[in-house]
């Protein structure tokens, strides 16, 4: 369920109604269903082709009341928009107060069904049911997902209309519930975007993207889900660091329910007056947000045109979208980074296919400080290092010449793993590392790589620091974190307080699992702007490679092609750069479409910018 781009190319989807091409598919639930007896587990839906649309069949004359539970849960996985159908199932009263959008549940199987034996008789007037299962994740009512787990006890009520003597559901959860392969075929992930409210793009003034991942219906008009979504604001989670350049209150104008690209694939929104008086800068911005977020929808957009107050506001092709709101991802790489088997920092370029390293310009490069750990700046012009010990932190200019500069920063941990992580740049400049002795445990931030250092605040971290990675967005961290023999990948959100005149107050709040199912985690890099690249692995598993999208869901598409005794992995925002790793082969990358390559037999510490 993957808002990240797979490949080397942006998907072109072919733009034909998919329900014609392709025919319909019924959900015949309630002519397969028993006349009489207990109810059975609703066995998920085998994988549809995505193409397919799937609707439900309305309940059937005199059905008991077991048909009529079984039919409402398979409706609940129909590609019905508004749920029509599956409201059938209910008393009228029940139909009005029942809220699908509220929210989705997901188990790890389709829901299974207890009969309650305690006083309930088909031949009576009422029955209950109590639907379980075993929670996976939830989808909440502004469409974000978050990992859940623990049995699921919700009961079910139906009653006997007095007049036609009909079965139906009277009292149910708020709500949808469905197994996790239906939500899979059902449902999407999209990034939403908005814009950093504290942080400006390195090279200028434009507006720094971030992506918000919500999940929409794949088959109920994804795109004009995509755009309510987005008007509506960004999620609980994000909104104290991001903004929306789209006037508060503005909506769809009234009347429009579903928008659809034309045949040169641009698409035209039309707003409420709300929006009316935006400049052309602010206009752009917004359309900006708007190509990003519809970028792997289908049919595709390659253009949007925003209308209010009766007249075109702007129209921003996708070409130039990058010159309205920078974004992590349409960044790419100069060169590849690494320590060559003697600890130099060296670089090969990201696009070479040759494996002979140079070394870097600069005293981190050029000099004779033998190094653990890089990371360079995403404009490559700094590189900060860590000395083989780990005591000590550097930082120097990527440039010829320059001389030896002393450590900005210095670890008291007696031991090499007590000592400074691996350093990583945000997208300001600024430096952070977390010290990790046991003393003095903390995460640090140093402006533009120099100065005091400043201790982030932590709140709610429960562990010690083994791994910091900034995403490109500059307000989103991931951290490595360590708690007896468990390492967790954890997600937070970074806040600057500028409100102390002396000193800016930094933390990161938030924290949330991104990877809930691996109990060890060995290494991580950012690989897009809501996706991970995570090695590690489960209870009583092997290691394994895979991607990981910050809220905890899993994209789609394949994983990495495996790769066995990996140490360090290195990925790019820009999916156009090969994925490296630090292995038991030595230093070793994967092109898009091929299997692992080896680069250099000697080597460590791989980073792209960042």
């Amino acid at each position: 369920m993957g808002a990240d781009r797979e490949g080397g190319s942006r998907r072109r989807p072919g733009r034909a109604v998919a329900y014609a091409a392709c025919g319909v598919v019924l959900l015949a639930g309630c002519a397969s269903m028993p006349d009489s007896g207990d109810l059975r587990d609703v066995e998920s839906t085998p994988r549809q082709d995505t193409q397919l649309r799937v609707f439900a069949m309305p309940p059937s004359k005199d059905a008991p009341p077991s048909q009529i539970v079984q039919g409402f849960l398979e409706a609940l996985t129909s590609d019905d928009p508004n749920y029509s159908t599956a409201r059938q199932y209910l008393t009228g009263q029940a139909a009005k107060t029942w809220r699908p959008e509220q929210s989705t549940t997901v188990l790890a199987d389709g829901p299974g069904t207890e009969a309650d034996r305690s006083g309930s008789r088909e031949d009576g007037s009422d029955f209950s049911f109590t639907l379980t299962g075993t929670k996976v994740a939830a989808v909440d009512a502004q469409q974000s997902y978050a990992p859940a787990s623990g049995p699921y006890n919700q009961p079910v009520h139906l009653t006997k209309d007095k007049k036609n003597r009909q079965w139906r559901i009277d009292a149910l959860p708020q709500g949808v519930v469905m197994g996790k392969s239906d939500f899979q075929r059902n449902y999407m992930s999209v990034n939403k975007y908005y814009f950093a409210s504290n942080t400006t793009a390195a090279a200028g003034t434009q507006p720094t993207a971030v992506a918000d991942p919500v999940f929409v219906r794949r088959r109920v008009d994804p795109v004009t889900q995509a755009v309510v979504s987005l008007l509506k604001g960004p999620t609980t989670w994000l909104r104290h660091v991001v903004r929306s350049s789209f006037p508060t209150g503005t909506q769809l104008k009234k009347g429009v329910t579903s928008l659809t690209p034309d045949d040169q694939s641009k698409l035209t929104v039309p707003l409420n007056d709300k929006a009316a008086r935006i400049g052309e800068r602010k206009c752009n911005e917004m359309a900006a947000q708007l190509l990003y977020t519809l970028q792997n929808l289908t049919p595709a957009v390659d253009e949007v045109a925003l209308r209010a107050g009766g007249r075109q506001l702007c129209a921003l092709p996708e070409e130039q979208a990058a010159t309205a709101a920078a974004r992590g991802s349409t960044q790419h790489p100069a060169y590849l980074y690494f320590l060559d088997g003697e600890h130099r920092f060296v670089r090969i370029a990201t696009d070479s296919s040759g494996t002979k390293a140079q070394r870097v310009p600069g005293p981190l490069g050029e000099g004779d400080r033998a190094l653990r750990s890089v990371a360079v700046s995403r404009d490559e012009q700094t590189a900060a290092g860590v000395g083989l010990d780990g005591k000590a932190l550097y930082v120097g200019s990527i440039a010829p010449g320059g001389s030896a500069e002393e450590p900005v920063l210095r670890s008291d941990g007696r031991t090499e793993a007590d000592r400074l992580t691996a350093p990583s740049y945000d997208a300001q400049g600024d430096l952070w590392v977390a010290d990790r002795d046991p003393q003095h445990q903390r995460l640090l931030v140093l402006r533009q790589g120099a100065g005091e250092p400043l201790t982030v605040r932590t709140p709610g971290l429960d562990g010690r620091i083994k791994a910091v990675r900034l995403a490109a967005d500059g307000v989103r961290i991931a951290l490595v974190v360590e708690k007896g023999d468990k390492q967790s990948l954890l997600i937070g959100r970074i806040d600057r307080d500028e409100t102390d005149a002396e000193r800016q107050v930094i933390s990161v709040l938030g924290l949330r699992s991104a990877a809930p199912e691996l109990e060890e985690v060995t290494t991580m890099s950012w690989a897009g702007d809501s996706r991970l690249v995570v090695v590690g692995q489960e209870q009583g598993g092997v290691q394994q490679m895979r991607y990981v999208q910050v809220d905890g869901s899993t994209p789609e598409g394949p994983p990495p092609a495996a790769l066995t005794g990996v140490r360090e992995i290195a990925a790019s925002d820009d999916d156009q750069a090969p994925l490296v790793a630090y292995s038991l082969d030595g230093i070793v990358r994967l092109p898009t479409g091929e299997q692992w390559q080896k680069m250099v037999k000697e080597g460590s510490a791989p980073v792209y910018p960042g």
